[in-house]
């Protein structure tokens, strides 16, 4: 399970749907409808929340919404808990400034780990991406100075 902190436009088309449908994944887990992945180490930033479904619906809104301007079709309507249209939060979301955390190290680390898989999928996208002078990240999440996440396995 790969629960990005980039933001969605740097993923290529397998990256985006991958994470679709591994975040649908997070939150039925979050949810209690699956016994598989309840130990997986990437909920962790997910189930510090106040209300980790509210969270985990805000993450799928932004792949949603990046889908959309892709011109793909992503069932917003499998989302638990979804941000209203206005932009106010609901069922108990976390505020625009209650973002999540996310290292500075663990940003680095998924920056070169996704440009490794461009490398390997998708050449054009690659080298766009690879001229950034790094990556945006998911507008849920804030960086913050670190090492990687302790949650992190990746690599180690």
């Amino acid at each position: 399970m790969r629960l990005w902190s980039l933001h969605p436009r740097h993923l290529d088309r397998p990256g985006l749907t991958g994470c679709w449908r591994e975040s649908l994944l997070a939150q039925a887990v979050l949810a209690g409808r699956t016994t598989g992945y309840r130990a997986h180490p990437q909920l962790e930033r997910f189930r510090a929340q106040d209300d980790p479904l509210a969270a985990v619906g805000i993450y799928l809104e932004a792949i949603a919404e990046e889908a959309t301007e892709r011109g793909y079709r992503f069932d917003r309507t499998r989302i638990d808990h979804r941000p209203s249209a206005d932009g106010e939060q609901r069922d108990g979301a976390p505020s625009a400034d209650g973002r999540i955390p996310v290292t500075t190290g663990q940003v680095a680390l998924e920056w070169e780990h996704l440009l490794l898989k461009l490398s390997d999928r998708d050449a054009e996208r690659w080298e766009r991406e690879s001229a950034r002078t790094g990556p945006e990240l998911h507008p849920l999440f804030v960086a913050v100075p670190g090492d990687v996440e302790s949650w992190e396995r990746a690599g180690r």
